[in-house]
């Protein structure tokens, strides 16, 4: 038998690892239901100048706590009925994505970036490095995020930018302690030092060797820590020192229906079914991330 039969039967034998990667996504029920539902939301919150039927800030009071359409009094001129102030609520739950998704993966970046660098140089480096780092993110680990957060928010005055600045400034403690370990256990393998040996800068070898390897880690983080951030901006809200009227935040709107939720229930149950769905979207994608990245039978 020729070389090039040899070659093309070992070819033919051998699965190609880009198709068993994507055959591997699709046979996930669960990362595909996530994605899917992530992406409806994510389409839907964008295209919320488009859709949505009215100005989300626009008061009417004459139409205040209108039900929505499954109600026997609702209309279709607002689908999903008026807050109590006559605003519109479908659009406002569609301007509300838009606010949850931009709090959610602002805190993921800046947090992501904060904790990646600490994890890839102390998992890296090792030693003094490492120790300083380990009393770093232990120090941040004794504050409570919350307690922080409120704090903070508190004397600083709540505002969108204030919350994502406080959320990623908190948020980093779980990017370091996985990148240190992923880092650790790659840092001497032969890759690694090949480069090293074939005269690779130290920044080279870190940007162009560990962290592709580590990458898969680092992107489940991302998607925990995304959701967490939109749980805890909807938790800053609903308490006031959050994300401040009248932009339409999830959190903020279940806050203004509390007083309403025994007569018009669905003010409420509207804002937090939405918080609900992106939240668990983003931890089905983390989850069906880490099962089809992991190597196999050690998801």
């Amino acid at each position: 038998m020729s070389d090039a039969t040899l070659e093309a039967s070992a070819a033919a034998a051998s699965p190609d690892p880009r198709g068993v990667a994507l055959r591997r996504v699709a046979g996930h029920a669960g990362l595909m239901t996530g994605a899917t539902l992530l992406a409806a939301i994510v389409i839907l919150s964008l295209a919320a100048p488009l859709i949505a039927p009215h100005d989300p800030y626009a008061q009417d009071l004459a139409k205040r706590l209108a039900p929505p359409i499954w109600d026997a009094r609702g209309d279709w001129s607002h689908p999903l009925g008026t807050d109590n102030l006559g605003r519109d609520y479908l659009s406002r739950v569609l301007w509300g994505g838009q606010i949850s998704l931009l709090i959610g993966f602002s805190v993921m970046i800046i947090s992501g970036l904060i904790g990646s660098t600490l994890g890839l140089v102390a998992g890296y480096f090792g030693g003094r490095i490492d120790l300083v780092v380990t009393f770093i993110v232990t120090a941040r680990l004794a504050l409570p995020v919350v307690l922080v957060a409120l704090a903070v928010v508190a004397v600083a005055s709540g505002s969108l930018l204030v919350v994502i600045l406080v959320l990623g400034l908190l948020k980093w403690d779980r990017f370091a302690v996985v990148m240190r370990s992923a880092t650790q256990q790659v840092r001497h393998l032969d890759y690694v030092a090949a480069a090293r040996a074939a005269g690779a800068s130290t920044a080279r070898i870190i940007l162009r060797e560990v962290l592709p390897n580590v990458a898969p880690q680092l992107i489940v983080v991302a998607t925990v820590e995304a959701a967490s951030a939109i749980l805890l901006e909807a938790a800053l809200s609903f308490l006031g020192l959050g994300v401040q009227p009248p932009l339409p935040s999830w959190g903020l709107m279940i806050s203004e229906a509390k007083a309403y939720m025994f007569f018009s229930f669905w003010l409420i149950a509207i804002p937090g079914t939405a918080l609900a769905l992106l939240v668990l979207a983003i931890n089905l994608v983390g989850d069906g991330l880490r099962d089809t990245l992991a190597p196999d039978g050690r998801a």
